[in-house]
C-alpha cells in the first residue's frame, strides 16, 4: 500500500524539524518524492535488495558504535570497570539507543530510496526478513514463497514519526502539533468506506484527546520519577573525594595495605620538567580525638571559575609565568556531583599551577581559598596543566588575633611539641630558615618511616597518637610526618597546612605514572620573604623503595590492567579518537557494497522501454516471458499498466474486469512463475519453464475476442 503523494515529504520535514535535521530530512523527502516527476529507474533483483539491506545494517552498527564512543557525560564500556556499574551501564544505553533510535530515517533511507526508484516498486520480503528467507531456503524449489514483496512505504512513514518523538520532553505540544495533522493525512487516505465520515471524525477526536491527556500524565510521571531518582543517587551514591576533610590512619594498629594500581598517567612537556609533587587539597584545623585534618571552609566557599573564550582553557591563577612548564595529565574522578547530576573530584595539580589546557568541553569548575579545584564532568580527565615557581592559588595565612587557623595548635599536642623543640636546641633567635632545616635535621635523623603501627607501652595511655609518634616510637608513614610537621611549625610560630595528593617519581620512557600507594601527605610552609606557600616534605625519602617493596609482586599484571582500564575509559569518555578509526574501517566495506549494487552488470541505470522493446534483443534474463504477451493482449482489451506500476498491482486492477476474472487463478499463478523466472537468481527448471509457456498459450487463446 503506498502512502498519498508528499506524506513522506510531509514526515521527514517534520522529523528534521524536531530532530534539529531540518535541512536533512527536506532534501531526503524531495529525494523520494522526485520519483513522481522522474521517469529514471533501477532494475534492482533480490540480491540487490540484500545488499541494500545488509548496507543499512552495517551503517546502523557504525552509528551505534560511533554515538556509543561520542557520549558527553556517561556512557561506554569502562562503567563496568570504573564508577557505579549499574548507573553508567543504563546511561550508557540511554544514550547510545536514544541518538540511535533518532537517526532511524537517515541509516534505512538507502532501502526507502531503492525501492522508490526500482522498476518494481517493493522490497522482497526475503531480502529483509530473516525468517522468510530461512523459510525459502528450506522449502527450496517450493512455489510457496515466490513473489512475496512488500511495500515499505509506510512502515518507513511511521519509522519517521517514531524518531520524531526521541527528544527531550520539554512539556509542549510541539510534537502534537505536528504529528496529529500527518495521521490524520495517512488516515483519510485509506478511510474505510464502511463507516459514515461523521462517525469517523468522532472516533479520530476521540482518539486525539485521549493522547493529550495521557501526555498530560505522562509529564507528571516523569517528574515524580525524576524527583524520587534524585533522591535515590544522594542516598546510594557517596562522593570518594572530600575537599572538606581528610580522615587519616594515624593510631591505626597493624599495617597499611597498599595498591600497585595506576590512577594517573603523566607526560611532561619535557622530560626533566615534571612535578615533584601533585597536590589535591590541603587543611587547616586538626582535631586529635578524630585524627582528621578538616579546611575550615564551607561547601559554599568554593568559587566557580569560568573558562576563556576558546571553552578549553581556564586561568586558575592570573599574571606572568617565569619559565613555565607544562605537564599533560590524565586522572579519575572518582565522586558524584548531585548539583551537577555527573562525575566529581579533585584535580591533581602540580604546585604553582596557573592555567589548564585543552580540557575537554562540558567540564564544571570551582576553587577554594586552599587551592584546591574541584571539577565536574567526564569520568576521565586529560587535560595540560601549566605551572611555574612562585606563587600559588592558596590564599594567605590566617594569623590575625581573631583568626589564626594556621597557627592553631590543640592543646594536648602543646607538651609534646614543646618537649621536641627543645630536643633540637634551637637558639633564641633562630629565624625561619634555621628553624625549618632543624625541623628538617630533627625528622632526618631521629625518625623512620614504617607502614606498621604496634602497641606502645612506654607512652601514657592517655597520650595521642602523635604524642606517641614525636616522643616514643619515632616512626610511621607520611600522614605522621605531615601532621607532626605541620603542628611543630606552627608551635614555632610558621603558618602551616597540611596538603594531600601524590608524590611523582616513576617513569615509563617518556611519561610517569602515579599509583595508588603513591598517594601521600605533606606540610605547606608559609615564606615570608616570599609571601607564598612552598612544599615541605619531612618523611624519609626511603618510603618510596619500601612502599615498592611491598608490592613488586605480581606488578606487571597490576599494570596491564591498569592500562586496560585506562585505554576503555579514553573510549568510554571521548579522550580517544577510536570512534574515526571505527568510521574508517567500515568505509571500505561500504563502498565495496555500493560499488555492487550501483555498478553491477544487471543493475545498470535504464528507463523504462515501451512495449515494443519486448521484441528487442534479450539481454537480461526473463524478458523473453509469455506474461509480457498476456499484458500487451490486456492492453488491448482496455486494461493498460500505469507507468511505474507493479506487475501485481496491474493484474490485480485487470482481473477486476468481468471478462478476465475466471482466469485468475490461473494467471496469478502464472505471474508467480514469471516473478522467479525474472528475478529469482535459481530461475526455473526446465519443466517449470515449459509450464510458464503453455500456461500462458492457453491463458491468450481465451483472451482472445471471440
Amino acid at each position: 500500500m503506498k502512502t498519498p503523494p508528499f506524506l513522506l515529504l510531509a514526515a521527514l520535514v517534520f522529523w528534521g524539524w524536531m530532530s534539529g535535521f531540518l535541512l536533512v530530512g527536506a532534501l531526503m523527502g524531495l529525494l523520494l518524492e522526485s520519483a513522481r516527476f522522474i521517469s529514471a529507474r533501477w532494475e534492482l533483483d533480490d540480491p540487490d535488495f540484500s545488499r541494500v539491506w545488509f548496507f543499512c545494517v552495517l551503517l546502523n552498527l557504525a552509528l551505534v558504535l560511533y554515538v556509543f564512543t561520542m557520549n558527553d557525560e556517561t556512557g561506554g564500556i569502562a562503567g563496568m570497570f570504573h564508577g557505579n556499574i549499574m548507573r553508567n551501564v543504563s546511561d550508557s544505553s540511554v544514550q547510545t539507543s536514544t541518538r540511535f533510535l533518532r537517526w532511524l530515517p537517515m541509516s534505512l533511507f538507502a532501502l526507502m530510496a531503492a525501492q522508490t526508484f526500482n522498476l518494481r516498486p517493493s522490497v522482497p520480503m526475503a531480502s529483509i526478513s530473516l525468517i522468510t528467507r530461512w523459510r525459502q531456503r528450506r522449502h527450496k524449489g517450493g512455489q510457496d514463497f515466490a513473489g512475496q514483496y512488500a511495500d515499505i512505504s509506510y512502515p518507513y512513514f511511521m519509522v519517521c514519526l517514531f524518531s520524531s518523538g526521541i527528544h527531550s520532553n520539554r512539556g509542549d505540544f510541539h510534537y502534537f502539533a505536528g504529528l496529529v495533522p500527518l495521521i490524520l493525512w495517512a488516515l483519510v487516505a485509506n478511510r474505510s468506506k464502511r463507516y459514515g465520515l461523521g462517525a469517523w471524525i468522532c472516533a479520530i477526536t476521540l482518539g486525539v484527546g485521549l493522547a493529550i491527556i495521557g501526555s498530560l500524565g505522562v509529564n507528571q510521571v516523569q517528574r515524580a520519577i525524576q524527583h524520587i531518582d534524585a533522591q535515590l543517587m544522594a542516598r546510594f551514591l557517596r562522593q570518594r573525594s572530600d575537599p572538606l576533610q581528610t580522615m587519616t590512619s594515624m593510631g591505626r594498629i597493624g599495617g597499611l595495605k597498599l595498591s600497585a594500581k595506576i590512577v594517573i598517567w603523566l607526560q611532561p612537556r619535557e622530560l626533566a620538567q615534571v612535578p615533584e609533587y601533585l597536590r589535591e587539597a590541603s587543611y587547616r584545623i586538626y582535631k586529635p580525638d578524630k585524627m582528621t585534618w578538616f579546611s575550615g571552609d564551607k561547601l559554599t566557599d568554593f568559587k566557580p571559575l569560568q573558562p576563556e573564550p576558546d571553552e578549553k582553557t581556564w586561568v586558575l591563577l592570573p599574571g606572568k609565568m617565569n619559565n613555565p612548564a607544562a605537564v599533560n595529565i590524565s586522572c579519575y574522578l572518582n565522586g558524584w556531583s548531585h548539583e551537577d547530576n555527573m562525575p566529581e573530584g579533585l584535580l591533581p595539580l602540580p604546585g604553582g599551577v596557573r592555567r589548564l589546557e585543552n580540557v575537554p568541553p562540558y567540564m564544571v569548575m570551582k576553587r577554594n581559598q586552599n587551592g584546591a579545584v574541584l571539577a565536574a564532568g567526564r569520568g576521565l580527565v586529560i587535560f595540560d596543566a601549566i605551572y611555574a615557581g612562585g606563587a600559588t592559588m592558596d590564599s594567605p595565612p590566617n594569623i590575625t588575633s581573631t583568626n589564626r587557623l594556621d597557627l592553631d595548635v590543640p592543646t594536648n599536642e602543646v607538651p609534646a611539641l614543646e618537649q621536641v623543640i627543645a630536643e633540637m636546641h634551637l637558639d633564641a633567635g633562630a629565624d625561619e630558615t634555621q628553624k625549618l632545616r632543624a625541623v628538617s635535621r630533627f625528622f632526618s635523623s631521629k625518625f623512620s618511616y614504617s607502614l606498621w603501627q604496634g602497641w606502645d607501652k612506654v607512652a601514657s595511655t592517655n597520650a595521642t597518637p602523635l604524642t606517641k609518634f614525636l616522643l616514643t616510637s619515632r616512626k610511621g608513614h607520611c600522614e605522621y610526618f605531615a601532621s607532626a610537621t605541620v603542628l611543630l611549625l606552627r608551635q614555632l610560630g610558621i603558618p602551616a597546612r597540611y596538603a594531600i595528593g601524590y608524590a611523582v617519581h616513576e617513569a615509563h620512557g617518556s611519561e610517569y605514572v602515579v599509583r595508588e600507594r603513591d598517594a601521600h601527605a605533606w606540610c605547606l610552609a608559609w615564606d615570608e620573604k616570599a609571601k607564598n606557600w612552598v612544599d615541605f616534605d619531612t618523611t624519609p625519602a626511603s618510603w618510596v623503595s619500601m612502599e615498592n617493596h611491598f608490592s613488586a609482586v605480581g606488578l606487571w599484571f597490576s599494570d596491564a590492567r591498569s592500562w586496560i582500564g585506562f585505554q576503555i575509559s579514553k573510549f568510554r569518555w571521548r579522550q580517544a579518537h577510536l570512534q574515526q578509526y571505527i568510521l574508517w574501517s567500515l568505509l571500505p566495506v561500504m563502498v565495496v557494497l555500493l560499488y555492487h549494487i550501483i555498478f553491477r552488470r544487471r543493475t545498470q541505470r535504464k528507463r523504462p522501454a515501451g512495449k515494443a522493446g519486448l521484441d528487442a534483443d534479450v539481454i537480461w534474463p526473463g524478458l523473453d516471458s509469455e506474461f509480457y504477451q498476456i499484458e500487451s493482449r490486456l492492453a488491448a482489451c482496455g486494461v493498460l499498466r500505469e507507468p511505474g506500476e507493479a506487475l501485481a498491482d496491474w493484474l490485480e486492477r485487470a482481473l477486476s474486469e468481468p471478462s478476465v476474472a475466471e482466469l485468475r487463478p490461473v494467471l496469478q499463478q502464472l505471474l508467480r512463475l514469471h516473478y522467479r523466472y525474472r528475478f529469482d537468481p535459481h530461475g526455473l527448471s526446465e519443466a517449470e519453464r515449459k509450464s510458464l509457456g503453455d500456461q500462458a498459450r492457453q491463458a491468450l487463446n481465451q483472451l482472445s475476442p471471440k
